[in-house]
C-alpha cells in the first residue's frame, strides 16, 4: 500500500483514481482551489487529514476515513461512494453525503445542510448533527443508534429504518416515510410523521403540536406525549400512551388508549366515530 504523509495538495484532481493508498495527515487546500482531489479512488485509508476544497471524495469505492476535518469550504465532499467508513470526523461542508451505498458513520459531528441525501444501507452510531435542514432525505435502509439531531425536516421520504436511543429535535420529521421504527428515544418537533406509513414508536417521549396526521398504520407503544394537541387527524392508529394527550382530532380508525385526553374532537360527516376505540386508563 502506497503511503502519502504530511503532504499538501491544492490542484484539481490531485490524486485522481488513486488506488491502494494510505493518506495520513495531509492537507487539501491552497490557492489553486482544485476540485475532486480523490475522485474515483479505490481501496484507500484517509487518516487525520484536512479537507478545504470542493468535492474531494466522489465515486470512491472502499474507503476508511478517520480523524479527518471537512471545512465549511469543502462543499459536497462525499457523493456517489460505495462501501465507506467514517469515524471520529468533523463535517461542515454543505450537502455532505449523497447517492452513497454502504456507509458506516461513527463518533462524528456534522453541521451540514442537506446532510445524507438519497443514500442506501447506512449504519450510524454516535452521530451528532447540528443546524441541518432536510437531513436523511430519501434514505433506503438504515440502522441508527445514539443519534443526536438538531435540525428541520428530517427523515422525509425514507423507508426501512430502525432508530434507537436517540434524541431528535426536529420539525416535520418522517413525512411520507415508510416502515420506520423508533425505540427508546426523545422526539421533539411540530407536525411529526405526517403522511407516513407503518411508522412505529416504542418507549418514546414525543412533544410538539399536531403530530401524526394522515398516517397509515401508525403504532405508538408505551409512549408519553407532551404538548401534543390536535393529534392523529385522518390517521389509522394503535396507540398506548402513558399519561395524557392534550387533544385528538378526527382519527380515521383504530384504538387510542391513554390515562387522560384533554379534548376529543370527532366531527360528524368527516369521520365515523364508531371506527375509533378510545379508552381512558384511569
Amino acid at each position: 500500500m502506497t503511503t502519502l504523509e504530511n503532504q499538501s495538495f491544492s490542484e484539481e484532481r490531485a490524486l485522481y483514481a488513486l488506488s491502494d493508498a494510505f493518506i495520513k495527515n495531509c492537507r487539501f487546500e491552497g490557492k489553486e482551489d482544485g476540485e475532486s482531489a480523490l475522485k474515483e479512488a479505490r481501496n484507500i485509508k484517509v487518516e487525520g487529514c484536512f479537507m478545504d476544497l470542493r468535492y474531494p471524495l466522489w465515486h470512491v469505492t472502499n474507503a476508511n476515513i478517520s480523524g479527518t476535518k471537512f471545512s465549511e469550504n469543502c462543499r459536497a465532499p462525499l457523493w456517489y461512494d460505495k462501501n465507506i467508513s467514517i469515524s471520529g470526523c468533523s463535517i461542515k461542508g454543505i450537502k455532505a453525503l449523497r447517492e452513497c451505498d454502504g456507509v458506516v458513520i461513527k463518533d462524528t459531528i456534522a453541521s451540514s445542510e442537506e446532510f445524507l441525501w438519497k443514500c442506501r444501507n447506512l449504519t450510524i452510531e454516535n452521530l451528532e448533527i447540528e443546524n441541518s435542514e432536510y437531513p436523511f432525505f430519501e434514505i433506503e435502509g438504515a440502522k441508527i443508534s445514539r443519534l443526536k439531531l438538531k435540525g428541520k425536516y428530517s427523515f422525509q421520504y425514507d423507508s426501512n429504518i430502525e432508530i434507537e436511543n436517540s434524541q431528535l429535535d426536529t420539525k416535520d420529521a418522517f413525512w411520507h416515510s415508510k416502515n420506520i421504527t423508533v425505540k427508546n428515544s426523545i422526539i421533539k418537533g411540530e407536525y411529526l410523521g405526517w403522511y407516513s406509513e407503518n411508522l412505529t414508536l416504542i418507549n418514546c417521549h414525543i412533544s410538539g403540536t399536531q403530530p401524526f396526521c394522515y398516517c397509515k398504520n401508525l403504532v405508538l407503544k408505551n409512549c408519553t406525549m407532551e404538548g401534543c394537541d390536535l393529534a392523529f387527524e385522518k390517521s389509522t392508529i394503535r396507540a398506548e400512551i402513558t399519561g395524557s394527550i392534550d387533544s385528538i382530532k378526527n382519527p380515521l380508525g383504530g384504538k387510542i388508549q391513554a390515562d387522560s385526553i384533554g379534548k376529543i374532537i370527532m366531527e360528524e360527516g368527516i369521520v365515523d366515530r364508531a371506527k375509533t376505540e378510545i379508552i381512558l386508563s384511569t
